[in-house]
């Protein structure tokens, strides 16, 4: 299954952030020092960049609205992310996120699609079809609601993650073990 940079959604792809671009922790990334990239990730950001493709993060943070970070803290984690890619070669070209908690009841929050419009207002586009890589159940709902492909990886929750959705019928899926393994096998670029 390869892709090619013909049309808006297929140069577009949307990643997720913690889990499948920096190791996860269940006490949340709260500071540039936490932040620690998943080996291989960082080079098929850039890799992907390189060939053309338009890349934007779509993550849930709900460390802000549970006052464990604030803003400025998220956007050193993100400057951190940005320049490691850009050393790398490569840009992200938009991170769009959801401070909010479970409890707000927000339409931003993963598995809603908030952020999916979001990121199709900001650059005039649709994301029909476009690549969703993500490691969670909220990912691959937020992907199939808003007529995405999903992309799975192991790394981060994707392996409880994988179990859930085969329990629940969810088989025609797309399943890699990292990031740079699946942007190696579903895009023309040499990571």
């Amino acid at each position: 299954m390869t892709s090619s940079p013909t049309d808006s959604a297929q140069q577009t792809v949307i990643l997720d952030r913690d889990g499948v671009i920096n190791q996860d922790s269940d006490a949340y990334i709260k500071s540039d020092e936490e932040w620690v990239p998943i080996p291989g990730s960082i080079d098929a950001i850039a890799a992907l960049s390189r060939a053309g493709f338009r890349i934007v993060v779509a993550t849930n943070q709900s460390g802000i609205g549970r006052a464990l970070f604030d803003e400025y803290a998220l956007a050193r984690i993100h400057h951190k992310m940005c320049s490691m890619v850009e050393e790398a070669g490569g840009f992200i070209d938009g991170i769009f996120y959801c401070p909010h908690t479970p409890n707000d009841q927000c339409d931003c929050r993963k598995p809603g699609t908030g952020l999916l419009r979001q990121i199709e207002s900001e650059f005039g586009i649709s994301l029909a079809g476009a690549y969703f890589i993500g490691d969670s159940v909220k990912d691959v709902e937020a992907a199939l609601a808003h007529g995405c492909r999903p992309v799975l990886v192991r790394s981060g929750k994707g392996l409880t993650s994988e179990l859930a959705l085969r329990s629940s019928g969810v088989l025609d899926l797309a399943v890699f073990d990292d990031l740079a393994q699946a942007i190696q096998e579903l895009f023309p670029v040499n990571v």
